[in-house]
């Protein structure tokens, strides 16, 4: 099957491709580069949250996300050369997962391409966080299941993540590993894990996206955005 409309479930990293992450951090950490009056890049301030989110999750996969974040704050501004924030401060920039902004094109492409398939949410966040979220930017969109690492126990790119998913899909919609696709920003934690699971799957490249690239681009279908893709679900429809 090479078309999308062949298939009848994407499953969605949520931070990342529906939700713009990296602006969300940017901003939550920002009172801290503020206060301390250094400059720091964009593509600095990403790449340590980057690399010491990855760091911890592997380390406390059942940390839930907000805790982790928080966690990460003092550490992303030792290896900026930052001040240390005080617990208040790492507490807020926790806390301000749920307020992350949207891509402008999410509400619209998940409203179009829900009328083809079931919609499922495989995100690496809390429960808390998401409903934040969804209550929030995500305008309270009725997606059919979401899973949470929370739920799981372990975060993407744990298979773990993808069976469990899968069983649901399977069991909830009657939807075989065949017929879904992946649908994702995250290189390192969705694409190369669905591809070693043998699931299909669809890169939102989101253009100048720094966390979650890789050396290597593994997927079935490229798009810019999540309109782009809808767009070609339409045409070829």
């Amino acid at each position: 099957m090479t078309t999308l409309s062949e298939y009848r479930l994407l499953s969605f990293d949520v931070y990342g491709t529906l939700i713009d992450w990296e602006t969300g951090a940017l901003n939550g950490f920002q009172p801290l580069i503020e206060a301390s009056g250094i400059h720091r890049s964009r593509e600095q301030i990403l790449s340590a949250y980057y690399e010491c989110e990855r760091a911890q999750q592997s380390a406390t996969p059942t940390m839930k996300y907000a805790d982790l974040v928080a966690a990460i704050h003092p550490q992303m501004a030792a290896r900026l050369g930052l001040p240390a924030p005080t617990p208040e401060q790492s507490r807020a920039f926790g806390l301000s997962v749920r307020d992350w902004p949207v891509f402008p094109d999410t509400i619209d492409a998940l409203k179009r391409l829900q009328k083809h398939f079931k919609l499922v949410c495989l995100s690496n966040v809390d429960a808390e966080s998401f409903r934040g979220s969804n209550a929030g930017s995500l305008e309270n969109f009725p997606f059919d299941l979401v899973i949470t690492a929370e739920e799981v126990g372990s975060y993407k790119p744990d298979p773990r993540n993808f069976k469990y998913m899968l069983h649901e899909a399977q069991e909830k919609f009657g939807v075989p590993k065949e017929r879904v696709i992946q649908t994702a920003q995250s290189q390192f934690h969705d694409h190369h894990a669905a591809r070693k699971m043998g699931i299909r799957s669809s890169w939102i490249v989101r253009p100048g996206s720094i966390m979650g690239n890789m050396d290597e681009y593994v997927y079935d279908w490229r798009f810019n955005t999540l309109g782009d893709m809808a767009d070609a679900l339409e045409k070829g429809l």
